[in-house]
């Protein structure tokens, strides 16, 4: 979620003609994901499982300063060989992708020496007393920064949002196991159908019946908060042929509900009572960004992954592959309806090939990864009992600290990107659009989460 356009962001002199397997931010975070999954698996199985926790060092719980000089007296030179691998990773890919390296490695490094502070303080005994995970504190800090200060132009080339959360999501599948997809894929698109059709037809009908605007602008507001934010704003925008502002305007009133969703779904799920998984899943169904998502479901008190693996299964299995589907059906509307009836010239018929220049790729990662541990996990006979406890300490749980780390950046970037002050000014009708359909969204999903579906989603805890 990035509420900055691309534009500020500097660009290297055109490069020539590449596949988009190496220039999109999708297909780098599925190359960078799955690359840290088999290095993973490649030293386990060699035996160097000792260095793996290592190079995925985070700081320890602490509650006094001493303990926090003692950890980076002894593990200065992990942070810098994970900041290094960081680094050259990113600044070759984002490079290949078209954008300055003079302009993202310093930005990166304050990025990345950020996130340390960050991670030090969410483990201090403080944090942990307040549920404060790393991911909301990185959002809180990261928005206070971005609105007392105005951040140079060259900072913009490093703060690559998209591309940290489809890294983390990627990282994901590899903690989920496959049995848990496909048990829950079918509920979890059912869920995600109701809601994301519901959803969009609200939106767009307010936008366009109601408030009279554009009905492309109507589709592209109606796709972000049905589906997966400013991913679906900008898919949709252009299989629709929306105006560059309808998108940016998308773009921040999500933001704005996006934040706004990290804290009133937990604070919400806590009085209501919750259990954890359920509050996991309305956080999928309800929520209007990926990165936010996950800030909003980490925040939810829980002794396991279940609050974060309901989301992913509601958001990412189920939600998010309807950005192929609306792309898919909005072009042929377009194309036949609004575009003929303003009598665009280029008005065309619009093959089902839209389905997969729009599909996130980085889904497909995810099911990779899960695929892929899954199997390690059989291969070595360790899908439940000692033999899983092992590998999930000395091979699964470094694998979810580089995702914590991804996830770090991501929210901070978030952060430093919005500035309130700019998002107030694309005026009030699409934002009361906008909302009408939160009203809408939001009991939705917590009636689909805590009651019709309650039963399946406790099975997660």
């Amino acid at each position: 979620m990035s509420a900055t356009p691309d534009s500020h962001i500097p660009a290297v002199p055109s490069l020539p003609q590449r596949s988009p397997f190496l220039t999109t931010e999708d297909w780098w975070a599925v190359w960078l994901g799955l690359g840290i999954v088999v290095c993973s698996v490649i030293l386990y199985q060699a035996g160097h499982s000792e260095f793996l926790k290592s190079f995925a060092v985070t700081p320890p719980r602490w509650d006094e300063a001493e303990h926090v000089v003692e950890h980076f007296a002894a593990q200065w030179g992990w942070y810098l060989a994970l900041g290094g691998a960081f680094l050259g990773v990113f600044t070759l890919s984002t490079r290949l992708m078209g954008h300055a390296t003079a302009d993202y490695l310093p930005g990166f490094l304050i990025i990345f020496l950020t996130s340390i502070g960050i991670l030090v303080l969410s483990a201090s005994a403080f944090a942990k007393r307040f549920d404060l995970e790393a991911p909301l504190v990185a959002l809180i800090l990261g928005l206070f920064a971005g609105n007392l200060w105005r951040m140079p132009a060259w900072l913009h080339a490093s703060l690559r949002t998209e591309y940290y959360i489809k890294t983390g999501i990627v990282l994901l599948g590899a903690t989920l196991p496959l049995t848990m997809i496909i048990a829950a894929g079918p509920i979890a698109f059912f869920q995600a159908t109701i809601v994301s059709v519901l959803t969009w037809l609200t939106i767009f009908f307010a936008s366009t019946k109601l408030f009279k605007q554009e009905p492309a602008f109507g589709a592209v507001l109606g796709a972000a908060g049905s589906v997966c934010g400013i991913t679906a704003s900008i898919a949709v925008g252009a299989a629709v042929k929306a105006k560059k502002e309808h998108i940016a305007i998308s773009s921040g009133i999500v933001t704005i509900w996006a934040i706004v969703m990290i804290f009133f779904i937990p604070i919400a799920s806590r009085l209501l009572g919750l259990p954890a998984a359920c509050a996991g899943a309305w956080v999928g169904t309800s929520e209007f960004a990926d990165a936010a998502g996950f800030a909003a479901a980490s925040a939810i008190p829980s002794l396991n992954d279940a609050p974060i693996q309901a989301f992913t299964l509601m958001k990412v299995i189920g939600r998010d592959i309807w950005v192929g589907i609306w792309c898919f059906v909005l072009s042929i509307v377009s194309v036949t309806l609004w575009e003929r009836g303003r009598g665009d010239p280029q008005a065309r018929r619009v093959g089902a090939e839209v389905i997969w220049q729009r599909f996130p790729k980085f889904v497909l990662g995810f099911a990779a990864a899960s695929i892929f541990m899954s199997l390690v996990l059989k291969l070595y006979g360790a899908e439940s009992g000692p033999a899983f406890d092992v590998l999930k300490v000395d091979l699964i749980a470094p694998i979810k600290t580089m995702r914590t780390w991804t996830f770090v950046f991501t929210f901070l970037c978030i952060g430093l990107e919005t500035r309130f002050r700019e998002l107030a000014k694309f005026g009030w009708e699409p934002f009361w659009a906008f909302t009408i359909g939160v009203l809408v969204n939001v009991p939705l999903g917590y009636f689909l989460s805590a009651h019709l579906f309650r039963d399946f989603w406790l099975q997660l805890g």
